[in-house]
C-alpha cells in the first residue's frame, strides 16, 4: 500500500465527515468509514486524495456518484423524485388532519340542539308527545 500524505486535522475531519455520508457498495447500510471491505478502503483513499487536493464536498460527492452510482449516498439530496419521497408522509399527515377536522366539524354542525339522533327515540317521542330531549 502506498503511504498517503497526512492531512491537517481540519482536512482529516472533513474526510471522515464525507466518508460517513458515503455507503459501502458491498455492505448493507454501512458508511465507508466503518467498513473494512476492499472497495470501502479504496473509496476512503479517493476521498482522502480529493480532500488533500482541496476539492469541495459537492465535487467529491459528485465524483463518488459518477463512479459508484447514486446509491452510494447515505443521505440522498432532497430534489426531484427524492423530494416526493420525503414530502409524501408529511402531505399524508396533513391531509389526514384536514379530513379529521372537517369530519368532526361537519358532525358538530349537522346536529341541532334539541333534536334526537336516534330514529327510534324520535319515534317514541313523537308517539308520546314528549317535547323534551334527553329524557328516557
Amino acid at each position: 500500500m502506498p503511504v498517503a500524505t497526512a492531512l491537517t486535522p481540519a482536512q482529516d475531519a472533513q474526510a471522515r465527515q464525507i466518508g460517513g455520508n458515503l455507503r459501502c457498495p458491498t455492505c448493507t447500510g454501512l458508511p465507508i468509514t466503518e467498513s473494512g471491505d476492499a472497495l470501502s478502503i479504496q473509496m476512503r483513499r479517493e476521498v482522502h486524495d480529493q480532500v488533500k487536493a482541496s476539492q469541495s464536498e459537492r465535487d467529491i460527492y459528485g465524483l463518488m456518484v459518477a463512479r459508484y452510482g447514486s446509491a452510494t449516498l447515505l443521505k440522498p439530496p432532497k430534489q426531484g423524485l427524492n423530494l416526493v419521497v420525503w414530502a409524501t408522509p408529511l402531505l399524508a399527515l396533513g391531509a389526514g388532519a384536514v379530513h379529521f377536522w372537517r369530519t368532526f366539524r361537519f358532525q358538530q354542525t349537522r346536529r341541532e340542539p334539541g333534536t334526537a339522533t336516534d330514529p327510534y327515540l324520535a319515534q317514541v317521542r313523537q308517539e308520546t308527545g314528549s317535547r323534551k330531549s334527553g329524557d328516557s
